[in-house]
């Protein structure tokens, strides 16, 4: 009897198609779901007949309860290298073998520009106005050289947006709590003497800071009150770093110009989530990491877990 592996969130119906999962198709039936579970209980029902999961990212977590009700799992797949959503100990706990793959951080920097960008130039205005018959030009651009671009975060993502937007001329500051000198000289840019002054001083700013105890509810409405009327705020990383409420009561009394968000406290978004209608809001339904070579590097590795995994030894170890 074939093993039974499940691939969960599939939402564009891929996951069998852009990997080769023929090294496996002798010992493993795959299923992959393009629908996304709302709750544990159904989650639950839905893999009790599986032995493996993979999972995208941190979409869908895997806490202690989940785990105590997939008596067959026994192998979990989650994309990337860090994954702050599973139990390793209670996986390890019930002979779980958790596995993660390659990432790149490419995709995530490519659409934190499409919506800096997208809504520097009003681009979702302007192309439904064309579309619509509307008015010819309607809005005034925000120009990006000159202007300051501040950024939380200067890791492997945050370091990549800096250096485009230094190719457009724009000046650069970066501020974490741990971020040194040497690492701001590195990529070329300033170190801001604190988030405070980069809010402040900042024209856009960007989001690209783990979510830990330190940055959760990071931005609030305190924070967010720093900005300039005519800032721009984009965050495609982590969404409880940023207080959505007072992101949407910003958004309401127009205190800033606008914000381009990637990551939402629920996702999928609800069909009547206040995000959904929300005024200056750029927003797309969590794609940063959704690119056709992250998905062929993700579910090539998956196979190449669910190999090494068969054969005894389990490569690319999580927790």
């Amino acid at each position: 009897m074939r093993l039974r592996c499940a691939v969960l969130d599939d939402y564009q119906g891929v996951a069998t198609e852009i990997a080769d999962w023929s090294p496996v198709a002798d010992t493993v039936e795959v299923t992959a779901f393009d629908r996304h579970f709302a709750d544990e209980e159904t989650l639950a029902a839905a893999l009790a007949d599986f032995d493996i999961v993979v999972t995208l990212r941190e979409r869908v977590p895997f806490p202690a309860s989940l785990l105590a009700r997939l008596p067959r799992l026994k192998l979990l797949i989650a994309s990337g290298m860090r994954n702050t959503v599973i139990d390793y100990a209670a996986a390890e706990a019930h002979g779980v073998t958790v596995c993660g793959t390659p990432s790149s951080s490419t995709p995530p920097v490519e659409l934190t520009w499409a919506l800096l960008l997208g809504l520097a130039r009003g681009i979702v205005a302007e192309h439904d106005g064309l579309r619509a018959g509307g008015p010819w030009q309607s809005t005034v651009g925000a120009d990006l050289h000159g202007r300051r671009l501040g950024l939380l975060g200067l890791g492997r993502i945050g370091g990549q947006v800096a250096r485009v937007g230094l190719a457009f001329g724009m000046q650069v500051s970066a501020w974490s709590r741990n971020l040194s000198t040497e690492r701001a000289d590195e990529v070329g840019v300033e170190l801001a003497p604190s988030m405070e002054e980069l809010l402040a001083g900042s024209d856009f700013v960007s989001v690209h800071l783990a979510l830990g105890d330190r940055t959760r509810s990071l931005i609030g409405a305190a924070e967010l009150a720093l900005l300039k009327p005519t800032a721009f705020l984009v965050n495609t990383s982590r969404s409880a770093i940023l207080d959505q409420d007072a992101l949407l009561a910003a958004l309401h009394a127009g205190r800033i110009a606008g914000a381009g968000l990637d990551v939402f406290d629920v996702e999928p978004l609800p069909a009547d989530h206040p995000m959904r209608s929300a005024p200056r809001l750029l927003a797309t339904p969590h794609l940063g990491y959704v690119s056709r070579s992250n998905y062929e590097t993700y579910y090539g590795a998956a196979v190449e877990n669910i190999q090494a995994y068969l054969a005894g030894t389990p490569l690319r170890r999580l927790g």
